[in-house]
């Protein structure tokens, strides 16, 4: 998201400062990458946010694809729920956005599917983007060509207002500084803020506009945002190029087929971890459970990689976007699940709403998704 955030500011001509604890904390490097507003069956305002982020998403990838010169692993593969029976599948929330399939369909669609699936829905227009591999390291290359400047290792400690106000704890975040001001009136400004580089120094940064997209950490920050942890744990296998043609995603476990073959398998929801890193004997033996389900052939499939990641939760699991606490301050933070998805538009509204260009709809968007909703 802060990777996202900057690109787009720089683009708009702004001079853009990264800061970042440690770059391999970032979601954007563990999440599976599914495009799935649609297949994650998510109503409301949420959803016509992800709607509206997977029709920008071919142009924001063709924008990092020519800065950088580097593919994105962009695939609209579709995606596939399937379900134990057509009352099911019939009563999903986004089940008018999709083909409804019976068992004979499930086959077609997903050859050697487990058999408890009778039913499904296919999403053609959903699909995936290679995140792990291919969109992350684009995008870091897209905001070097840009300009973008970079500090890593270095670990936020405060936020320093005009009122001599600080809010204290360690989160990593993309600071952005641009000569546009934000445009919300609040009692105190940010001014600066307070960091701890690799080397162990410490200074404070002037910045009077900044770009809180710290994750699962963000709340460490300003304890004021109602960010927690949900931990997910993920594998891959590598299987034969072309053996699953779409996404399956299935209740707990989903499946997202790479071009080269390679499997992702995802993902474990554990609220209760906290920050506690590692894999699980649990959590393992589920994704192993959701895969001899969903794909009983992959069973065999020699396993390549296991991790773990953090999600930012919210309690409506909705992003907090547009304008923070602290004048100067905004928020591009708490996407839980669907932070690839999303990335395209949140970093559209966030780098229109700094530059003080918004376009129509913009302010609707925004007040949906204010940090203080709750």
């Amino acid at each position: 998201m802060g990777l996202a955030v900057a690109h787009q500011l720089a683009r708009r001509g702004a001079s853009v400062l990264v800061l970042s604890r440690r770059r391999s904390e970032a979601a954007g490097f563990v999440a599976a990458g599914m495009l799935a507003p649609h297949a994650e069956g998510i109503g409301g305002a949420l959803l016509r946010l992800g709607q509206a982020s997977l029709q920008r998403i071919p142009a924001w990838v063709a924008e990092i694809e020519a800065d950088s010169d580097l593919g994105c692993g962009l695939r609209p593969c579709g995606i596939v729920v399937p379900f134990a029976n057509a009352s099911e599948r019939d009563g999903y929330a986004t089940a008018t956005w999709g083909t409804a399939l019976d068992r004979s369909g499930l086959e077609r669609e997903i050859p050697g599917i487990g058999p408890r699936w009778r039913a499904g829905l296919l999403f053609e227009q959903d699909g995936q983007i290679d995140n792990r591999r291919r969109l992350m390291r684009a995008l870091e290359r897209a905001c070097v060509q840009r300009g973008v400047q970079f500090e890593e290792g270095s670990e936020v400690l405060e936020l320093i207002t005009s009122h001599g106000e600080t809010s204290a704890a360690p989160a990593p975040v993309s600071a952005a500084r641009s000569a546009a001001p934000a445009r919300a009136a609040h009692p105190a400004r940010l001014e600066a803020v307070r960091l701890r580089r690799a080397d162990g120094s410490e200074l404070e940064l002037p910045c009077r506009t900044a770009v809180l997209a710290g994750g699962a950490w963000s709340a460490r920050l300003l304890p004021q945002l109602p960010v927690v942890p949900v931990k997910g744990q993920m594998l891959s296998l590598q299987g034969p190029i072309g053996a699953l043609p779409r996404v399956v995603f299935g209740p707990g476990t989903y499946l997202v087929p790479r071009e080269d073959g390679l499997l992702v398998v995802g993902a474990t929801s554990e609220p209760e971890a906290g920050f506690s890193e590692g894999l699980t004997p649990c959590g393992q033996r589920q994704l192993e459970q959701g895969i001899a389900a969903l794909l009983p052939a992959a069973s065999h499939w020699p396993p390549m990689e296991r991790w773990w990641g953090f999600r930012p939760c919210t309690p409506d699991e909705g992003p907090l976007l547009g304008p923070g606490p602290i004048g100067g301050l905004w928020l591009a933070t708490g996407h839980h699940r669907n932070g690839v998805l999303l990335a395209a538009l949140s970093a559209d509204l966030v780098a229109r709403g700094i530059s003080g260009e918004p376009s129509p709809g913009d302010g609707e968007q925004l007040e949906a998704f204010r940090w203080d909703r709750f």
